[in-house]
């Protein structure tokens, strides 16, 4: 069927995407990795480059991706149990590695049970869906990440709003409000917001949830997205729970980030996961991770879990540290704090292309986020320092951009 008018409203969009400087651009494509050697890290090889690259946009933050137990038992279990699940799991696509891996991930939250999802993305829009009725309302950070966003479209809740960033007094107005018009309500957020390295006190939250909890008949659910905390930072690599002594309702992380390898999660009690096995659209009409990936990600979770995995947490709170502390020292203006998302705000969008293309140059590889993955004037680079990066890593980027500061 022709469809010839519809591809000259796409190229038009990309076309206007590419001229305002906000589209995403050909893709790099890696075709090689180099180990570590002379006391520097990792480094990528690209498709049409010569010379390696530093990575200074993964979401690996332990680099357990390379990790060699980790390879390792993901090509022992798939060659036991094959490449992929073959079905959604209700049907014949669970596997002791799946089993295996949930409780594994509920022991490491202290939860009863977890729920294993094919991404954190899925995992997010499962969970919302299926706890939102319409006699819910929920309540969102005007941060939140992309995936809560779609996740509360897709829902048809009683009423949905948005609070300011952190802003608890506003969240507790919101409550208040809200007392006697509905019988649920989700209080959702990211644990760390991606594109800052901020996160949640989630013990205010807490109490503040609590403090309207009575006014409910079926309780103020607080629900946190902590993919990017979870296994990054927080004593024992427990994320923004242990960091702040708060404790979510329903804990979302990722597979993909600090444990890297695939996949995303809910641990809660043993009902919600039950519950949310038998009314997750995600859960029930999509694949699960293969049970490769899933013998690899439990192994993962047990070096994070382990002596080792406090060296590497120690390690990269080290390096993101120096980062910081460089990049303040030459003036730059950054969000400080623990997290290893260190932003750089640019606040303009060329100045951003300008700068992440002298760090290509210098075989750095990091990521310019401008309108509308956040909001004008919070134009930035997102660096993401990881634990396979080397103090010398770290001081070859802050040169780098030296050329910038003041």
């Amino acid at each position: 069927m022709a469809h010839d008018r519809l591809v000259e409203v796409l190229a038009g969009e990309v076309e206007d995407l590419r001229a305002a400087g906000t589209a995403k651009g050909e893709e790099k494509v890696i075709t090689d990795v180099v180990p570590p050697q002379g006391g520097m890290g990792r480094r990528y090889r690209l498709e049409g480059s010569d010379g390696g690259f530093l990575k200074m946009n993964s979401n690996s933050y332990l680099g357990l991706s390379h990790h060699p137990a980790v390879i390792e038992a993901e090509e022992r279990a798939t060659a036991r149990f094959g490449a992929g699940p073959g079905a959604v799991r209700f049907i014949s696509g669970t596997y002791r590695a799946h089993q295996d891996l949930e409780t594994r991930l509920a022991d490491f939250h202290t939860r009863a049970a977890s729920v294993v999802y094919s991404s954190a993305y899925a995992a997010v829009l499962s969970t919302l869906v299926s706890l939102t009725t319409a006699a819910t309302a929920v309540l969102s950070d005007e941060l939140n990440h992309n995936c809560i966003i779609n996740g509360l479209r897709m829902t048809r809740p009683a009423s949905r709003d948005v609070y300011p960033h952190l802003d608890l007094e506003t969240l507790d107005s919101k409550l208040s409000g809200l007392a006697g018009q509905v019988e649920r309500v989700l209080v959702v957020t990211d644990g760390v917001f991606s594109m800052r390295g901020d996160f949640a006190d989630l013990s205010a939250l807490d109490e503040v949830a609590m403090r309207h909890d009575q006014e409910f008949s079926e309780n103020v659910v607080v629900v946190v997205d902590d993919s990017h905390g979870v296994g990054a930072f927080g004593p024992g690599g427990r994320g923004t729970e242990a960091l702040t002594a708060g404790a979510a309702d329903v804990l979302i992380g990722t597979l993909g980030k600090a444990f890297g390898v695939n996949g995303g999660y809910v641990a809660g009690s043993r009902l919600l996961a039950n519950y949310l096995r038998e009314r997750g659209p995600m859960y029930v009409y999509s694949n699960p991770i293969t049970p490769g990936e899933a013998s690899a990600a439990d192994t993962a979770v047990g070096i994070v879990d382990s002596q080792e995995g406090e060296e590497l947490l120690g390690h990269l709170a080290e390096m993101t540290e120096r980062f910081e502390a460089g990049l303040t020292r030459m003036g730059f203006e950054t969000i400080p704090g623990p997290h290893p998302v260190v932003p750089l705000m640019i606040r303009d969008t060329d100045r951003t292309a300008a700068i992440v293309a002298h760090l290509f140059n210098h075989g750095v590889l990091a990521t310019g986020l401008n309108f509308p993955v956040v909001p004008k004037g919070d134009e930035e680079i997102r660096f993401q320092v990881n634990a396979d990066h080397t103090e010398a890593d770290i001081d070859h980027v802050l040169e780098t951009l030296r050329v910038f500061a003041g």
